[in-house]
């Protein structure tokens, strides 16, 4: 099951790449300043550079909606239902949506079926869903998918207005023409400006099914990975800094904080325990691989998450002093590398996936942005406009951990460039871009949370 559970999220990353990948090479290949095959490896690499640079917070920012007893590494129950249900629901969507050829976000995908996995999770355990599901972090990354849409679609408006206020005339406001590609310095832009969008979604999207990677790599191989080998330092602090969480998980833990508080004192008693996990991944020793290692790593993943959990719960209550708050955002800071961490190889795959999805499915929604959008096919200052505006939102939301959708930001901004240049949008392409965007996270949660329920639920 976790192999199939691998495959699943490779396959995601793949689709990933039918969508939102698929927009960052759209102006490029529709204006024919470079060819598909070219535009996409060049994309890919832009995305394998984002990746690298932009680190891996949004992609942990996604999975810590999830709670934290299906972090550890799964044996069966319920990290591998947790894992089919967030892979089948979210590919299930993005795939019907691809094929009519509709721009959807896979952010949107994922975190709705991550949604609906934490909430059933609650259900199953008797937790009120306020309470068993950390809606303070689904706001937050909500907040960011809902606004930049908005944002994209005036600043590439008011980007393209102002272009035809200086330019006026020329090249950038011609028509594509079948066969010909744009002049030589036309070209350059494009092939620019897709440059800067496919770095941004590399620092984005390209982390979102990192961290899932991540989950069922440790299911398959959890001595190797379910503690940083790098992180090794910090490793060996856990048990100073778990000792120096117990005050503040006993004053305003929530209504698991009993398990925190079990989790953080065994890692406080784990001071030598630790010191030699530290030692056997620093050093690769072979006694690594033995089932009572790999038992003990797993109990440590789970302990440190259930900490990690409590911490985040305190620094979000309102009625907690500035000292306190700040207190526990240096624990976390400092507690956090030995579980939320993705290797070189990981990161390198995901961006493989990508460019494999965007070859193969870029057609259908190159189109969309080319022709069905506005009333009249899309031009070269356009593309430009959109995709400039769209790259800067982008990586600023890469570098600040907050994940957006590639999809939403280009569309929008393609649409409000047709507005600003006159050309107006076509209603009826819109609408059904519109409803798509509505319903994507109603269909995933309940489709994420209807499989986790029975999946997770042997009497059900």
């Amino acid at each position: 099951m976790l192999i199939v559970c691998l495959v699943m999220v490779l396959a995601f990353e793949a689709t990933n790449g039918f969508h939102d990948a698929s927009n960052a090479v759209a102006t490029v290949i529709y204006t024919q300043s470079l060819n598909p095959v070219p535009a996409v490896i060049w994309s890919g690499l832009m995305n394998f550079i984002g990746v690298l640079v932009g680190g891996i917070s949004v992609a942990y920012a996604l999975v810590e909606i999830l709670p934290p007893d299906v972090l550890t590494p799964p044996d069966g129950s319920p990290a591998v239902p947790m894992l089919v249900s967030i892979f089948a629901a979210a590919l299930f969507w993005n795939i019907l949506t691809w094929a009519f050829a509709i721009p959807n976000s896979s952010s949107h995908c994922i975190i709705g079926a991550l949604i609906g996995v934490a909430a059933a999770d609650a259900l199953l355990k008797a937790r009120g869903v306020t309470q068993g599901v950390d809606w303070k972090q689904i706001v937050t990354v909500l907040k960011g998918l809902a606004v930049s849409p908005v944002l994209g679609l005036l600043l590439a408006g008011g980007m393209y207005g102002i272009l035809r206020l200086v330019v006026r005339h020329g090249h950038l406001f011609e028509t594509p023409k079948k066969g010909e590609p744009p002049v030589w310095w036309l070209r350059g832009l494009l092939i620019l400006t897709c440059t800067t969008v496919s770095f941004s979604h590399g620092t984005n999207d390209g982390q979102k099914s990192i961290g899932l990677i991540m989950l069922t790599i440790i299911g398959l191989l959890p001595a190797a990975y379910a503690l940083n080998p790098q992180a090794t330092g910090q490793m060996t602090e856990l048990s100073q800094n778990a000792a120096a969480a117990l005050p503040l998980i006993q004053q305003y833990g929530d209504d698991v904080k009993a398990q925190a508080m079990k989790s953080a004192t065994l890692l406080q008693n784990a001071g030598a325990q630790l010191d030699g996990e530290a030692r056997k991944l620093k050093t690769h020793e072979k006694t690594a691989d033995t089932p009572q290692t790999v038992a003990v790593r797993a109990q440590l993943r789970g302990a440190v998450y259930d900490v990690l959990s409590e911490l985040k719960h305190v620094g979000e209550l309102a009625d907690v002093s500035a000292a306190d708050k700040a207190k526990a955002a240096d624990l976390l800071k400092k507690m956090a590398p030995p579980v939320q961490y993705a290797p070189l190889w990981v990161r390198v795959l995901s961006a493989l996936c990508l460019g494999v999805g965007t070859m193969i499915g870029y057609k259908r929604v190159v189109r969309t942005l080319g022709e069905r959008l506005g009333k009249q096919h899309m031009t070269p200052g356009q593309g430009v406009s959109a995709e400039l505006v769209g790259s800067l939102l982008i990586g600023t939301a890469g570098f600040t951990g907050l994940p957006v959708s590639t999809t939403h930001i280009i569309t929008s901004g393609i649409a409000g460039t047709m507005v600003a240049g006159g050309e107006g949008v076509q209603g009826a392409m819109l609408w059904r871009i519109a409803l798509t965007w509505a319903v994507t996270l109603p269909v995933t949660i309940l489709l994420s949370a209807g499989l986790f329920y029975f999946l997770a639920n042997p009497n059900f």
